[in-house]
């Protein structure tokens, strides 16, 4: 029965892991927090092993108070869990607007991603790498980001090798919203076809080889400001193999994401004089919040303002906004608190799914090539996006109800007619600010957080042993989704809810 009757580990950290319906600002305070990551150092291949140093505890910042700048608390990494928090606490009650919760279907959500983490993992848990960006590039157990490397030679040290692969990782991740079904790579170098989010990678690792986002013929393996401006809608198609025949979902807003962030990168503060996003590593290394011990210690909410802040102008204007100030990937949710809320920033659950992709994925060449330690790294969340998301409903913990699932439906129909598309594996079909993909979205991060600790208590792992959430993502419920998706819909491997994507999110 899980969250719904089994009393949570003791060992678990209550501030990812408590489920209660509460939107309490306790944590307000200055808190002292170790990173799950805080035993882990990478290994010369890449991987993560154990290491006995033992890392200060580290003070991070106190969140926004929502009362005097509710903008700034609904950008923040603090509000996406204590938001979701109170559209979970209905799920519990099985209280949702658009979903109804099969409470039995808990303990089989999490023995699936514990027999998923098991089949790839066991007995070496430890080597579960945190999720992000990297794994996508090595697709095929072709190691290229470390080919990449090596081929700069050894006249480029590290500081320059870690600024090149932030280069490339954001840019990729912001290529990285859904594909469609129909999309494909053929990678230039191997002749191999990739699709997805993997097709994605390796796109984007090859425009970027080729100096498409670069303004300095002599150094093709760089993103700057320059570069990113002359881009355009057909360039990137060029690039990413688009054609009537082979349809990518979102290219115009995934073209306009790029663009606008050669503008953004002219902060010279966060992005140097250059304007290329791997200056953030000087950034962070020389900022008054990371600590120099035995390995740098950067924060969370420290990197986390350099993406939030540093790209808030390469989001759609049209999305949320309070006090005009634009949220991003922020929404009114019904199952918020009841119409009408007390203040109007009280409907609204943020997500900042992409942000929070790249948090996780700019992490990782700063660690591996570094040895940089990031402080606070549970505040973040999981990733609510398709594929966590429909393994709950996969398996049935959460169904559709059946009028949501008639008009989108419908939507879907409409939509087939109008593009052409071929009524195969039909799904609902909703707009990304549709309040039932709002809701699920929520209840998404929810589950997760109560996954991880039913999944750390199925694998027997306890105190520094325990996974992450970091690394379930990895291991267990992201590809969990995904599989799903394939013996559900072998045709289409699509979700079970079909997002119509500008591009920007989800």
């Amino acid at each position: 029965m899980g969250i719904f009757s089994k009393k949570t580990s003791k060992s678990s950290n209550a501030d990812t892991t408590s489920l209660r319906s509460t939107n309490s600002r306790k944590e307000s305070s200055a808190s002292s927090v170790k990173s799950p990551l805080s035993n882990q150092l990478p290994n010369s291949n890449g991987s993560f092993s154990l290491n006995t140093a033992v890392i200060p505890e580290t003070s991070l910042p106190k969140p926004p108070d929502p009362s005097l700048d509710p903008a700034a608390y609904l950008r923040s990494i603090y509000a996406v869990r204590e938001r979701c928090r109170i559209v979970m606490q209905k799920a519990k009650e099985n209280r949702l607007t658009h979903f109804t919760v099969d409470p039995e279907k808990f303990d089989d959500t999490a023995k699936f991603v514990v027999s998923i983490i098991k089949r790839d993992y066991a007995p070496e848990y430890s080597s579960i790498p945190p999720h992000g960006r990297w794994q996508h590039f090595d697709v095929g157990g072709r190691p290229r980001i470390n080919q990449l490397m090596a081929s700069w030679g050894s006249a480029v040290d590290a500081q320059e090798r870690a600024r090149r692969l932030i280069d490339l990782f954001l840019v990729s991740v912001l290529l990285d919203a859904g594909a469609g079904t129909k999309w494909q790579y053929k990678s230039k170098e191997t002749g191999r076809i990739y699709r997805r989010s993997e097709g994605l990678a390796v796109a984007s690792l090859e425009m970027f080889k080729a100096g498409v986002f670069s303004s300095d013929s002599t150094e093709p393996c760089q993103v700057d400001g320059a570069g990113l401006k002359r881009l355009t809608v057909e360039v990137l198609a060029k690039g990413l193999q688009v054609t009537e025949h082979n349809p990518l979902t979102g290219l115009d807003g995934r073209a306009g994401l790029l663009i606008r962030l050669g503008d953004a990168l002219n902060n010279q503060e966060l992005f140097g004089v250059d304007a290329r996003p791997g200056n953030m590593l000087d950034y962070l290394l020389s900022h008054s919040t990371t600590r120099a011990n035995s390995v740098p210690i950067v924060t969370i909410p420290t990197l986390w303002s350099v993406v939030m802040d540093g790209l808030s102008s390469i989001w759609p204007a049209s999305r949320t906004q309070v006090d005009g100030m634009p949220l991003g990937d922020a929404w009114p949710c019904s199952s918020m608190p009841a119409s009408p809320p007390a203040e109007p920033w009280e409907s609204i659950v943020p997500f900042h799914k992409l942000t929070q992709w790249l948090t996780y994925s700019l992490m990782a060449p700063m660690t591996k090539l570094l040895n940089i330690h990031f402080a606070g790294v549970e505040l973040l969340t999981g990733l609510p996006e398709y594929r966590n998301g429909g393994l709950l409903i996969d398996i049935g913990l959460l169904t559709l109800k059946p009028a949501d699932a008639r008009r989108g439906l419908d939507a879907y129909h409409a939509n087939a007619k109008s593009t052409g598309q071929d009524a195969m594996e039909v799904v609902p079909l909703f707009m990304p600010d549709d309040d039932v993909v709002v809701e699920w979205r929520a209840v998404t991060i929810g589950f997760l957080d109560a996954l991880l600790v039913r999944v750390n208590d199925m694998l027997g792992l306890a105190g520094n042993e325990r996974l992450s959430l970091a690394q379930m993502l990895e291991a267990g419920t992201w590809k969990g989704g995904r599989e799903l998706a394939e013996v559900s819909r072998p045709n289409t491997k699509q979700p079970p809810i079909m997002i119509l994507s500008d591009g920007t999110i989800f």
